[in-house]
């Protein structure tokens, strides 16, 4: 059973830094692409990062380009976000994925349950 859970969300005031973490189980972590997506409350999922299993690459949307840095430890099968100069438009739940872009955002089976970010002074 995929299980993916994320943790490190909290409230920071703008400019501020955050590191989520997501633990994943039930699959073979090391062979799947890994994303990460949030959703603002009232609006739709967006997309934010896919972490490559084969090259080890990540992509990062330009939203977030800069201030926001994906990484993954197969062996701890963990993928985190390092999120730094966070603005309030960044208040969103933030979701773990497996799975890359078109896998993400055409069905949820693989979510984990989201952390809350909120930036706000």
């Amino acid at each position: 059973q995929v299980q993916l859970v994320e943790s490190g969300g909290d409230m920071v005031q703008p400019g501020g830094s955050l590191t989520l973490s997501c633990v994943a189980s039930g699959f073979t972590f090391s062979t799947y692409d890994m994303s990460w997506v949030r959703q603002a409350p009232g609006k739709g999922p967006e997309w934010i990062a896919t972490s490559y299993a084969n090259s080890g690459r990540s992509v990062i949307d330009l939203s977030v380009r800069g201030r926001f840095t994906v990484s993954r430890d197969n062996s701890k099968n963990t993928m985190s976000m390092q999120m730094n100069n966070l603005r309030p438009e960044d208040t969103a739940l933030y979701y773990c994925a497996r799975g890359e872009y078109k896998d993400v955002m055409s069905r949820r089976d693989y979510w984990g349950q989201g952390t809350q970010v909120t930036v706000s002074s």
